[in-house]
């Protein structure tokens, strides 16, 4: 089982996501059960459901889906370069990942199918991370990150996202 990280070792905007994680969490065996909620929940819904934004400026369910693939896609990857290098790592806007693409156009079970294979890729990338892996380091824009904190920032990511679907999406 992976232990929940230090604030030391992540940068301070992903508290957030770490402490989402239950404590005493098994965090592979919930980014494994999420996996299918999460997929159920995107592909389950309409187009026209996936479309609903709650406010002027704010994310489509669509683009919100396609953020959390893009993020995880950063997330994984950093923790894959990290576990064999200390290197740095350009920053990641999400503003400029989401509005480079339309995700708008795809429809939500195409979204929710890619969420379910990143996901799949993301977790067999983690469960072979040996325990001098995880305690290794880089840098992600200018902040330290250790490749279990990106564990952890990954799994917490999902649930922080599905928290604001269940506030501010699904009244």
């Amino acid at each position: 089982m992976i232990s929940k990280p230090n604030s030391n070792d992540y940068p301070p905007y992903a508290a957030a996501y770490v402490n989402a994680v239950p404590q005493g969490a098994d965090v592979l065996q919930l980014l494994a059960d999420n996996q299918a909620s999460t997929h159920n929940l995107f592909y389950n819904m309409s187009d026209e459901q996936a479309m609903y934004a709650y406010a002027e400026g704010k994310w489509t369910l669509k683009e919100l889906l396609g953020h959390m693939i893009d993020t995880e896609r950063v997330f994984s990857f950093r923790a894959f370069v990290f576990s064999r290098e200390d290197i740095s790592l350009p920053s990641f806007d999400q503003e400029t990942y989401v509005n480079s693409t339309d995700f708008n156009s795809r429809t939500i079970q195409s979204l929710a199918n890619e969420f379910k294979a990143v996901r799949e890729a993301t977790l067999y990338l983690y469960r072979s991370f040996s325990g001098e892996q995880l305690a290794c380091s880089g840098v992600g824009g200018s902040a330290l990150v250790k490749v279990a904190a990106l564990v952890y920032m990954t799994a917490g990511h999902e649930i922080y996202h599905l928290n604001i679907i269940n506030q501010k999406y699904l009244k």
